[in-house]
């Protein structure tokens, strides 16, 4: 317990090591004792210092010694990946931010097709958006949260000066629709006066900058047409129509 007791010391100073706690045997030979940390930048820690005494030797040493946290320990915050800290805005000039292998957001833009002779051959058939081919793509998870998270903020309907516009982006010329899945609800607006220049906007969002606006237009204009996208949803078609048939002779 002495040399413990000094080697706790050692590793603090004299004057922070407290009363003994209590003596851990951890194996044979091997033993730690727990020392109360005075320290009051500690408080609630402890010094722990492990001796041991080799085989057919007749000198203790010391193994280990450490300050450790108890049970009402001042501690920092668990320790979060990087990635999982950055936030929107976070990237600077200069900064990388490689997207890893198993981002949700994305997907290959090739398909695997065995072939006849390997089934582990490969068809690297690119995914096409016009004008551009890539080595991966957004998946559907990664463009439903693209299109949530747009829809839901100052892109969106719901913001200030969306709600007090004339008429909507969807009938304002100066609005270029998105290639892809995402044009049927979004465009970028190319009026260099408007707010959103350079920007996604949704078809429903507005300003004051509206390509028809008139200072005798006091009532904004009905909304268009909604446009339901199909190209995420199968067309079922009865084999059977003698219902429909039947329906309509009726009729």
């Amino acid at each position: 317990m002495d040399l413990a007791r000094e080697a706790a010391a050692e590793v603090g100073h004299p004057e922070w090591v407290g009363d003994h706690l209590a003596a851990n045997v951890e194996d044979t030979r091997l033993v730690t004792h727990l020392f109360a940390c005075l320290d009051p930048a500690y408080p609630g820690w402890h010094y722990a210092v492990t001796v041991v005494r080799a085989a057919r030797a007749k000198t203790v040493t010391v193994n280990e010694a450490v300050l450790l946290p108890g049970a009402e320990s001042l501690l920092p915050p668990a320790w979060v990946p990087w990635k999982d800290r950055l936030r929107p805005g976070d990237l600077g000039v200069g900064d990388l931010l490689p997207a890893s292998v198993d981002d949700e957001r994305l997907k290959p833009g090739f398909t695997q097709v065995p072939d006849e002779d390997d089934e582990e051959g490969v068809d690297k058939h690119q995914e096409w958006e016009p004008g551009l081919g890539r080595a991966r793509v957004l998946s559907e998870t990664g463009r439903k949260a693209a299109a949530e998270r747009w829809y839901e903020g100052e892109p969106g309907p719901r913001s200030a000066i969306a709600t007090a516009a004339p008429a909507p982006c969807a009938t304002c010329g100066f609005m270029t629709p998105l290639a892809g899945g995402l044009r049927q609800m979004f465009g970028v607006c190319t009026n260099e006066y408007a707010p959103d220049d350079g920007k996604v906007v949704s078809l429903d969002h507005g300003c004051g900058a509206h390509s028809e606006a008139s200072h005798s237009n006091q009532h904004s204009e009905p909304l268009a047409p909604v446009v339901v996208d199909e190209w995420d949803y199968d067309h079922i078609v009865a084999d059977d129509t003698s219902e429909l048939e039947l329906v309509s002779s009726d009729g």
